[in-house]
């Protein structure tokens, strides 16, 4: 039986949430559900309404991301978990792809390349990955993206694809991180030795716009992140060497 995908977007006075929530019924892959979390919007609400009868619709108080998150992912009947914020968008086959590749790596989580856009939805540009001598994929073992991990997060959030049993197995989202919630949860799994697969395609659309938290609040994201790397990066770099050249 095929599994079932289930694609969190997590809201707050978002004005381009309609945007998302149609890109993810647009998905080609047929067997998903798609959970709004209204962590307690006073905006915009509409944009939700015509989209009701498709979609699971919970509300909550205000929280942050990673409280709704977590609300949306235990109400969650899938068996992989998606997360797709209010502002950015899905192509239409990365569920598809991306179940498969996990398929075939016999992985649990995974992440890919995107797009970066304008509040117009124009693409402006994609991030330039790293790459081994003849273009070759460079995150192609645990140790290059572990390696990588100890400077940079080359994952972003709403590219990746897991498993729900990796939340049963290494904890939700912590609360306590208000803006770097993604950067904690990947650096936990990368420390406890979590395999994770990079598909090298353009399968979501992160868009840049005014109102994101991430352009207002740096000096307040700089300082989770140096928390975050004093406890991380100790025990990441414990896993490196544990796994040597090619792990």
């Amino acid at each position: 039986m095929p599994p079932r995908v289930s694609i969190i977007i997590p809201f707050y006075n978002c004005a381009y949430v309609d945007q998302a929530i149609v890109s993810a019924l647009s998905q080609t892959y047929p067997d998903r559900e798609i959970i709004v979390v209204d962590d307690g919007s006073t905006l915009h609400q509409d944009k939700i309404t015509p989209y009701l009868p498709w979609i699971h619709y919970l509300g909550k108080a205000n929280g942050g991301t990673a409280s709704a998150l977590n609300h949306g992912i235990r109400h969650a009947s899938g068996d992989y978990i998606a997360w797709l914020s209010s502002d950015d968008r899905f192509h239409p086959h990365k569920l598809a792809v991306q179940l498969n590749g996990l398929a075939s790596a016999n992985a649990d989580i995974s992440f890919t390349n995107y797009e970066i856009v304008d509040e117009h939805g124009r693409v402006l540009y994609a991030p330039n990955f790293p790459t081994d001598p003849g273009n070759t994929q460079y995150f192609n073992t645990s140790t290059k993206l572990y390696t990588y991990m100890l400077q940079y997060n080359p994952i972003n959030g709403c590219t990746v694809l897991m498993h729900k049993n990796l939340f049963h197995r290494y904890g939700y989202f912590d609360e306590t991180c208000k803006y770097t919630q993604d950067l904690e949860m990947w650096l936990r799994l990368a420390a406890a030795g979590v395999r994770i697969e990079f598909v090298n395609e353009k399968l979501t659309q992160y868009r840049l716009h005014g109102e994101m938290g991430s352009r207002n609040h740096q000096p307040a994201i700089q300082r989770e992140v140096d928390r975050l790397r004093a406890h991380y990066n100790p025990l990441l770099a414990a896993r490196i060497a544990s796994l040597g050249a090619g792990g």
